[in-house]
């Protein structure tokens, strides 16, 4: 080495001396102190959900095999709220419009997020543009969007109305008539919730290797094959855990027929968490909106737990 660089090492030596390692028992101070914090964080999470989930749920249930009014005594009845919901005809009512609005959900709900979708991914200009515009409704608070649809379903100067006027079609009782409420139901829960469910989708859609369509291409396929052969199969996990999803949150439709149709007309929209409500602050009845809670609560986990497993399957599989 010559002097030069001799000197110019001590230099950098001089200017940047080289640090001693903290002592042992600092870093085990430092450690500790940041375990602390982490755990300090998970407490209050688990504080949070302790008291406004897990307890009410624990107490529900409790309140489902007692008689209990506000400001009583609970009195132990077993299962004569469960007996005394069967009997209710409200009930038969409420499970069938709830499965129907969940199965019509799948069917109109489902397939229209896939498919916007699939054109969004297409697009070549503007996409940025047409992504906000197609999340813009899950952005609108939902007592909101229920109020606009209903003033859009009114059948006198309502918006869907004067626009069938204007096409010269027929017009429509919309959510005021019984055998169209629950669809136009589904048309609002579609449109308010469909936004989220199309970025999902085209996150899929974006994750798909191009050589795949290109191969498709070379070998004639058109664009519906393509769909059918190459996009639906590479996002079939990703369909399969949306579908269990929308099951989850359309069984427990409120909002909609809460706000615009009030569970009418002649019980038509009258939903199980509908009928939850009604129970706790109409009838003052706790124990049997406690008894229906459950129910739910057991179907409701039975998807759950089929979500987690196929999602736990997913994540071992990869």
């Amino acid at each position: 080495m010559t002097d030069t660089a001799q000197r110019r090492t001590v230099a950098k030596v001089a200017v940047h001396p080289v640090q001693a390692p903290p002592p042992a028992g600092d870093r085990r101070r430092r450690r500790l102190a940041d375990q602390a914090r982490a755990y300090g964080f998970l407490v209050g999470g688990l504080v949070c959900f302790a008291l406004f989930s897990w307890y009410p749920a624990i107490r529900a249930v409790v309140i489902a095999f007692q008689k209990y009014t506000p400001g009583g005594e609970p009195e132990w009845v077993g299962t004569a709220n469960f007996t005394r919901v069967f009997a209710d005809p409200e009930f038969t009512a409420a499970w069938r419009n709830t499965l129907t609005f969940t199965l019509l959900a799948l069917l109109i709900g489902f397939a229209i997020p896939f498919v916007l979708a699939l054109v969004l991914n297409e697009l070549r200009h503007a996409k940025a543009f047409f992504r906000v515009v197609v999340y813009l409704p899950v952005m609108i608070p939902p007592v909101v969007s229920a109020l606009l649809w209903k003033w859009f379903y009114d059948p006198g100067t309502g918006l869907a109305n004067e626009a069938l006027r204007f096409l010269h079609l027929p017009t429509s009782n919309w959510s005021n008539g019984a055998d169209t409420a629950l669809v136009s139901l589904v048309i609002v829960a579609t449109w308010a919730n469909m936004g989220g469910t199309v970025l999902i989708y085209l996150a899929a859609l974006q994750a798909i290797p191009g050589e795949l369509y290109e191969a498709a291409e070379l070998d004639g396929a058109n664009v519906l094959q393509r769909v059918r052969h190459v996009t639906i199969p590479q996002t079939r996990f990703v369909i399969l855990m949306l579908m269990i999803l929308q099951i989850i949150a359309t069984m427990q439709v409120f909002t909609e027929p809460f706000v615009i149709t009030g569970g009418g007309p002649e019980n038509a929209t009258v939903t199980v968490l509908y009928l939850i409500y009604k129970y706790a602050f109409l009838y003052k009845d706790f124990g049997g909106a406690c008894a229906l809670s459950v129910m739910l609560l057991v179907l409701l986990g039975a998807f759950s737990s089929v979500y987690l497993r196929l999602t736990r399957t997913e994540g071992e599989s990869a």
